[in-house]
């Protein structure tokens, strides 16, 4: 397969608190990609050192042939035109439409003209489900499922190879859950694109989840598909995906391994 994301022997440190200790994972290309682990683990700082939020004490991050360390504005750039995030609470700007908030990044990194920018925001706010309506309403006035959508419209508005999700249904009532998953799924058919998300929800993880990985003890635990993750003796993968609860809800998946 070829590899988008190639993260090695990554250290991460605030102080003197070390969060990771010689991370090392890859991602496919069009594949959707979990990032799971036990609170503190660092799944948050590792996305944001992907993003390029933060830079690593130590290691390396690849990324669409770039490799991170050291890259120039330039090349940042560009590479930030070829990735979309949504952020867990969406992170809309309040004083924006849902259009005008779609339009910020046309505006940042394109020169289309308006017209067609309107009508990139309308084909992108389609894309997600909305109704063309909302695209004049205020992020206040949308429901948290709605305020999901339209910030997914805008991490897709410069049509990007990567899509990085942190915590994508959480807020989610379980029907809206479902399908949002149900739509990264179909986003990521359509459009080609490979995802990258963060996750404690176990119903994305045994549904659309191709391969996984698990941090714990500052590394990596567990990395692959489920069937590869559950063969894991690590104490948090044990905790995480063989308990009662799982093992009830998700019988036939656990008990077949």
């Amino acid at each position: 397969m070829n590899r988008l994301i190639n993260v090695k022997d990554i250290v991460t440190k605030f102080g003197t608190r070390t969060i990771h200790d010689g991370v090392n994972l890859h991602i496919n290309k069009n594949e959707i990609f979990a990032i799971l682990g036990e609170s503190g683990s660092g799944k948050s700082v590792l996305m944001k050192e992907m993003i390029m939020l933060i830079e690593p004490y130590a290691g390396e991050i690849d990324i669409l042939n770039y490799k991170l360390n050291g890259i120039s504005f330039k090349d940042a750039q560009a590479l930030r035109r070829d990735w979309g995030i949504l952020f867990q609470f969406g992170a809309l700007y309040s004083s924006l439409t849902i259009a005008e908030n779609i339009e910020v990044q046309l505006k940042e990194y394109t020169n289309v003209s308006k017209s067609m920018r309107k009508k990139l925001v309308e084909s992108k706010i389609h894309l997600v489900g909305l109704d063309p309506h909302v695209g004049a309403l205020y992020p206040s006035e949308l429901s948290g499922g709605m305020v999901k959508r339209a910030a997914l419209a805008r991490a897709l508005s410069l049509e990007p190879k990567l899509l990085f999700l942190d915590e994508p249904t959480s807020g989610l009532d379980p029907i809206g859950a479902r399908n949002f998953d149900k739509l990264i799924v179909e986003l990521r058919d359509l459009l080609g694109i490979t995802v990258v998300m963060i996750t404690h929800d176990l119903d994305s993880i045994f549904s659309i989840v191709d391969r996984m990985a698990v941090l714990a003890d500052k590394k990596v635990v567990a990395e692959g598909t489920l069937e590869n993750v559950l063969q894991s003796q690590h104490p948090f993968v044990e905790e995480f995906f063989k308990n009662d609860y799982t093992k009830e809800r998700y019988k036939d998946k656990v008990e077949n391994v």
